[in-house]
């Protein structure tokens, strides 16, 4: 299984052991967006939605599931983060939330998958936020914009 990390010699899923890797300071953005109906998003706008502050609790959300990525994902390191911060922005064109997450640590492996996770659970958020209204809205375009530091050095998507 050349190539793939979490897995030994005799192709078992195991925790990469990172105890040799320097510490290095991290930091990655992901991305996620919901789109719903104008009607829908209306209500995100205006604030009006029964539940509440779709996109004040859709961050706080994000930055929770960010803290707790290693209890969801099974070979992710539990990780000091340094800073989770989580963007929703309404947007007509769509229609629907933009979502942005960027995660910062200083350790000895990356947070793109803290920065995915926040980006996720705060979609998943803004749905369970609006489903009342909306049972059709999508979730989609969950990825890493950017990462920085370790070994591999800086990523950007669409650079390669």
């Amino acid at each position: 299984m050349t190539g793939l990390t979490h897995f030994d010699a005799e192709g078992r899923a195991v925790m990469v052991d990172v105890s040799e890797k320097p510490v290095t300071s991290r930091v990655a953005t992901a991305c996620a967006h919901v789109v719903m109906q104008p009607q829908t998003l209306a209500h995100v706008i205006a604030g009006t939605a029964k539940k509440g502050d779709v996109l004040g609790v859709a961050r706080l959300a994000g930055i929770m599931a960010a803290k707790q990525t290693s209890a969801l994902i099974p070979l992710c390191h539990p990780l000091p983060i340094t800073k989770v911060a989580v963007d929703l922005v309404p947007d007509e064109a769509l229609p629907g939330v933009r979502i942005t997450a960027e995660v910062k640590t200083t350790g000895q492996t990356g947070v793109e998958m803290e920065a995915l996770t926040a980006a996720s659970v705060a979609a998943l958020t803004v749905y369970d936020m609006l489903k009342a209204v909306e049972k059709g809205m999508e979730i989609g375009g969950i990825a890493v914009l950017r990462k920085e530091g370790g070994k591999s050095g800086t990523y950007e998507r669409g650079t390669g």
